[in-house]
């Protein structure tokens, strides 16, 4: 049987102890009953709201092989018959499990952060590396405390390439994941005002990303954007690490990994970058300037890792757009459609740009509009009120003519638009979502976009559930 984990290595890693009839081993990890399968083994972590204790019962219903609890919970599952590993802190054990992951893979590792596009170059590299080789990669944006081990737990030892992402909120918080993932390449995407409410300025918040540096590798490099205006400051923060190797991705003259040209489309872009000594020409598939950018890690870590790039960059031409991030919908509206672009997972100012370029690139069709369907921008601190009203200058001299907003904070985008927009205030995401539906009219172009808190992706589940998808017949 080809076990992710033998019980005899899962109890040694973690150090626990057994319980009764146990199996020979697991074929995955789980944390959430919900996506739980069969042969899983299943860690009752307690987190803010929820304890992972309480759902022991749905877990064995749900086929787990065996259950991780904590020494003080077993008073209170005293009556359940199934097997379990016994072990101080549940999440605690998760972390041991995952250093014993990392220390049997025998594949390569690359590390991404950034204050935007971290999960979309994640994604990117799982997709395009899987046309070379194997590839684990975190689920989601499993990028946190309990979502960095646990995608490690569930890397499988022969796996040729694995990706990791990995996020912070504030100074300390990558730190230690880094160095339980110890990449060969560590990926830092951009550095933007995301999460500033928790930073004095962009300089700390470079800083914090910066951490990821300390876990690579003997031997491996750091991929730092070169048309960052941090690009320096990283660089300096990458040799202070101790890394041998400080490489850049970018317009920039100084890149290694240098963008020669690109022509953007409406829902895909062509580039030419300079990899090595040699120019390669691929096809993105995902639209937007930003995904050119991405793309461009993409074959700068491809390349530090020993992929052939050649399939790599052919790959990247069916790279489809996430969920939340990008992702197109053409939808039946009368005798014609519109198309609505899908940005509402999460948002901060340089989001904002990449996603208000990639709708005023999207042409409408007949007489159709350009709608921009804006929400708040959280944790954004004192700053919050300028970089707001700072969007107007992304709107105006577009081809958007529309603009929705919601939230408290947008407040100040919708006194400073000029009259020659059409702007719409609303306090509540589903109050927009009752207009756009009442308001959107064939051919126009859609997009949304919002911090995941403010909940705009009920607009968007409301327009998929009110308007048909076109199937191109």
């Amino acid at each position: 049987m080809n076990w992710l984990w033998t019980i005899e290595a899962l109890v040694e890693a973690m150090g626990g102890r057994p319980l009764g009839q146990m199996p020979a081993g697991v074929h995955g990890i789980s944390i959430d009953t919900r996506t739980l399968q069969p042969g899983d083994a299943f860690f009752a972590i307690k987190g803010e709201t929820m304890d992972g204790h309480d759902f022991a019962t749905a877990a064995i219903k749900a086929g787990a092989a065996v259950l991780v609890v904590a020494e003080g919970k077993l008073p209170a599952l005293g009556r359940l018959t199934a097997p379990m590993i016994v072990v101080p802190d549940v999440l605690a054990a998760l972390e041991r499990l995952a250093v014993a992951a990392r220390a049997r893979a025998r594949g390569k590792v690359i590390a991404v952060t950034g204050s935007a596009g971290k999960t979309t170059t994640k994604e990117a590299l799982r997709h395009a590396l899987g046309s070379v080789g194997s590839v684990h990669a975190s689920d989601k944006s499993f990028n946190n405390h309990w979502g960095v081990p646990l995608t490690l737990a569930r890397l499988p030892e022969d796996t040729e390439y694995s990706v990791f992402e990995i996020g912070m909120n504030h100074p300390g918080e990558i730190r230690p994941l880094v160095k339980m993932v110890r990449p060969h390449v560590a990926i830092v995407t951009l550095v933007a005002a995301a999460h500033l409410g928790f930073f004095r300025d962009l300089d700390e918040i470079a800083a914090a990303k910066a951490e990821i540096f300390e876990g690579i590798e003997p031997g491996g490099a750091a991929l730092i954007n070169r048309d960052d205006p941090r690009a320096n400051l990283l660089g300096k923060m990458a040799r202070e690490a101790g890394v041998e190797h400080v490489l850049g991705f970018g317009e920039h003259q100084r890149s290694t990994y240098r963008l020669i040209n690109c022509v953007l489309n409406a829902d895909h872009s062509t580039m030419t970058a300079r990899i090595g000594r040699r120019e390669v020409v691929a096809r993105v598939g995902a639209p937007g300037r930003h995904m050119v950018q991405n793309a461009l890690a993409v074959l700068g870590a491809a390349d530090l890792v020993g992929a052939d790039i050649d399939r790599v960059a052919l790959a990247l031409g069916d790279l489809p757009a996430q969920q939340g991030r990008g992702r197109r919908h053409i939808l039946v509206h009368g005798g014609g459609s519109f198309t609505l672009i899908d940005e509402s997972y999460n948002a901060n100012p340089a989001s904002m740009k990449a996603a208000l370029d990639l709708l005023d690139a999207t042409p409408a069709e007949g007489e159709g509009r350009r709608i921009a369907v804006l929400g708040d921008m959280l944790e954004l601190g004192e700053q919050s009120e300028q970089l707001h009203a700072g969007l107007a200058e992304l709107v105006v001299g577009t081809g958007i003519s529309h603009v929705l907003l919601g939230g408290p904070h947008m407040k100040a985008l919708a006194e400073v638009l000029p009259s020659d927009v059409a702007v719409v205030h609303r306090d509540e995401a589903d109050d927009l979502a009752r207009l756009l539906i009442e308001t959107v009219q064939p051919g126009d172009v859609v997009m949304v976009k919002s911090s995941k808190g403010i909940g705009f992706s009920r607009i968007v589940e409301a327009l998929l559930n009110r308007f048909p998808a076109h199937t191109g017949n």
